[in-house]
């Protein structure tokens, strides 16, 4: 699978515009970048290919090699370090150390790829994190949002491995595939996507560029007469 560049950013909250019809569409708004590029990483001298980039400065807490490191590229200290993989050393050659990334590598109407991390739900039973449909509610059944057996008797004695069972429901990582990107703001670093993408707003976000993009339907041939 193709890696491809993209972005650190912040979910903001949703919202909606207009499009030239008039309809509304439902948005979602992220602050990403800018993003300086901090370190290259090649095949070379790290093993893989990667751009290290950041997001968001930092002001205290800093210690001296990571100060090092930062200096290294004329960069600021930043809160959030990531890499982003690249298949091919090619694909570096157009970046540098220092290099500011921008919403502006993202144009309208182009599909993006969001990775984020999930609400949180604390702790749930079955029927809240898996849909259990229950027991009865009525004539004193006594058996309504319980898990019921998990398990035969005698054989095998036991509970089945990947059962479900209450548990810890949220804060996955999930990544949602193909939105398509419907305004870019380059002065407010804001970049507007079609639909929800996961997280809390005020989360981390990474913006990158599809790596499955939906390939043109061929035109049908002419029927046969």
């Amino acid at each position: 699978m193709a890696r491809k560049e993209g972005l650190i950013g912040r979910k903001v909250g949703m919202t909606q515009v207009f499009a030239e019809d008039g309809s509304h569409v439902p948005v979602t708004v992220i602050e990403a970048g800018p993003c300086p590029v901090i370190e290259i990483r090649t095949t070379e001298s790290h093993g893989y290919d990667a751009l290290q980039i950041g997001f968001g400065p930092k002001k205290k807490n800093v210690s001296k090699p990571e100060a090092g490191h930062f200096k290294k590229a004329n960069v600021p200290p930043m809160r959030v370090v990531r890499e982003i993989r690249l298949e091919k050393t090619e694909k570096l050659q157009g970046f540098q150390a220092g290099q500011a990334l921008t919403v502006e590598m993202f144009t309208p109407g182009e599909l993006v790829d969001v990775v984020g991390v999930t609400k949180g739900k604390g702790f749930q039973g079955g029927v809240r994190r898996y849909g259990w449909a229950g027991g009865d509610a009525t004539h004193g059944s006594m058996f309504y949002r319980a898990p019921g057996s998990i398990g035969a008797s005698s054989d095998p004695s036991r509970v089945w491995p990947g059962h479900h069972l209450p548990g810890r429901m949220g804060g996955d990582r999930r990544t949602v595939l193909n939105l398509s990107v419907v305004r870019v703001m380059p002065e407010q670093s804001l970049v507007l996507v079609r639909g929800a993408v996961p997280g809390a707003n005020g989360s981390l976000v990474m913006v990158r560029k599809s790596v499955k993009a939906k390939k043109a339907q061929p035109a049908k041939s002419a029927e046969k007469k």
